[in-house]
């Protein structure tokens, strides 16, 4: 075994028992996340070129049939139904395959399929690629959506529990203003609340693909719940939006544009923010229009104190 493949393998069982103790521990919000963070770096891993990979083909299957068996028990914690889902239990009997994926050679316990067959990009992965924007929306019909299935998005949480004296914010994301709306394909919107380092604050969330597009808008009609009340978020924090679609001649999801709420900005009622050029710039020192048209992002946020 290489050092590469030994010291990857190391990362991700560990990540795989942080993840299964939150998940015994009740800690479902932090269960989810690391889940879900794992999930990605196992499906980038089965989805490398055979040149760039340290692992065969048929090891990178087995490695992306666990990545969807994290998303599944992902799912299940987010779920209010208890039928045919997936339970920890199952989860953990994968734990000794990952571990001794270069020699596990047995059928895999679970009937599940890699889901991964587009390719989803980490934040910030975009800056290593061509910007070729304008040339590839040129319209819907260069290559067909329906030949690629996707990795569904929309990884939705509950809200948190109330606290005396604490306050909770729902962002309910209405609908996103561009030029090209109408040839986006599968667009939904990544959110997630970074300090002044671009450090994770909270798990990020998916919105499921957009309702409807209509004229220059792209419509939601969504509730994101803040997975930290607002009072222990830290000072200098800013909640981002991702919008994201599907490029079908390159054939993964690329982020588009992005925009971004600050502290000062979260009181209750309708607001629209400026939507700015990729790559996002979590740490906000190198910001860019997307455009000087009057296209935006449209909020509307509701407060929760008891």
């Amino acid at each position: 075994m290489s050092e590469a493949a030994r010291s990857l393998l190391q990362r991700w069982g560990a990540s795989f028992r942080k993840g299964t103790d939150f998940d015994s521990w009740g800690q479902l919000v932090e269960a989810i996340d690391e889940y879900q963070i794992l999930a990605r770096h196992l499906q980038k891993e089965a989805q490398s070129q055979h040149n760039n990979s340290e692992f065969t083909e048929d090891q990178k299957k087995t490695i992306a049939k666990i990545a969807t068996c994290l998303e599944l028990r992902s799912a299940a914690l987010q779920s209010t139904q208890s039928q045919d889902e997936f339970k920890l239990e199952d989860l953990k009997k994968l734990e000794p395959i990952l571990k001794n994926i270069l020699t596990y050679n047995k059928e895999f316990p679970f009937d599940v399929q890699p889901v991964p067959l587009r390719k989803i990009l980490a934040p910030g992965e975009e800056e290593h690629l061509e910007f070729e924007e304008d040339d590839e929306e040129g319209g819907a019909g260069a290559g067909s959506p329906n030949s690629f299935p996707a990795r569904v998005p929309g990884t939705l949480l509950p809200r948190l529990p109330s606290e005396p004296g604490m306050t909770l914010l729902t962002i309910t994301i209405e609908k996103i203003g561009l030029k090209d709306a109408g040839q986006c394909i599968d667009p939904y919107i990544t959110v997630s609340v970074k300090d002044l380092n671009g450090i994770d604050l909270t798990p990020v969330q998916d919105t499921p693909v957009a309702l409807r597009k209509e004229d220059t808008y792209i419509h939601f009609n969504v509730d994101i719940e803040i997975q930290k009340h607002i009072e222990r978020l830290t000072k200098g924090a800013a909640i981002f939006f991702e919008f994201k679609h599907y490029k079908p001649k390159k054939r993964f999801t690329s982020t588009k544009c992005f925009a971004f709420m600050e502290m000062d900005e979260i009181k209750p009622g309708a607001i629209v923010i400026e939507l700015y050029k990729k790559p996002t710039d979590f740490k906000r020192k190198k910001l860019q229009l997307l455009t000087k048209k009057p296209l935006y992002l449209h909020l509307h946020q509701t407060l929760h104190k008891e």
